[in-house]
């Protein structure tokens, strides 16, 4: 990370990125074309071992995988993405309706198992917009905030906020840099926008991760 406070001005550097599918060179045909995301060699990489369960997941795990960048950033050990699932399920992180859809991921469930499990302090944040949540990046501090998933086009009209997830790692320029796990080159990793493109997507809540002590 740097040191640069001034002009309201912070970036961690060095924060991995990891697509919420196996090769973050998929996303564009996953997303895109349809194309099945077991193609995808790397499919297994993230703990899975079955293709249903992989295909059925994969699309929903924008949080988990924000919380491993996060993570790994911070040198925090945890288990691969499927067994992170699993315990996420286990403390009603995410909820399988008997419809078959899924709620979640779910803040408060998330941040009291996120704090047990990797003392990492989590802080639900509601009714806020882009730019106080982003105020909240320092040395200690990244941030996941609720997007929709258009914003991988920002140059295109949406009608929607919220509904997926990215992680915020730093804060300038009038704007905030980003990873994006569902996101396309230009605004994949370490992508920057504009607080007020940003806004357009922006459910205003989130959550401000702090690192453990």
């Amino acid at each position: 990370m740097n040191d640069a406070h001034n002009a309201g001005t912070w970036r961690h550097e060095g924060v991995p990125y990891y697509s919420q599918w196996g090769s973050a060179d998929w996303v564009a045909p996953i997303v895109e074309r349809g194309a099945d995301p077991c193609e995808d060699p790397h499919w297994r990489a993230s703990g899975f071992t079955e293709a249903d369960a992989y295909r059925f997941w994969a699309k929903r795990l924008c949080g988990l995988t924000c919380l491993e960048s996060a993570l790994d950033y911070w040198g925090v050990a945890h288990a691969p993405r499927a067994q992170l699932l699993e315990e996420a399920l286990r403390h009603g992180v995410y909820r399988v309706r008997e419809d078959g859809g899924v709620d979640g991921l779910i803040y408060r469930p998330f941040a009291a198992w996120v704090e047990a499990a990797f003392g990492v302090r989590v802080e639900v944040m509601t009714d806020e917009g882009i730019e106080a949540s982003a105020a909240r990046i320092d040395a200690q501090t990244l941030a996941i905030v609720s997007v929709s998933p258009e914003i991988r086009y920002p140059e295109r009209v949406n009608p929607d906020q919220g509904g997926h997830l990215i992680l915020l790692h730093g804060r300038g320029d009038g704007g905030v840099w980003f990873h994006n796990p569902s996101g396309i080159a230009p605004y994949q990793a370490n992508a920057w926008l504009p607080y007020e493109t940003v806004a357009r997507f922006h459910a205003r809540r989130g959550m401000a991760l702090t690192r453990p002590r």
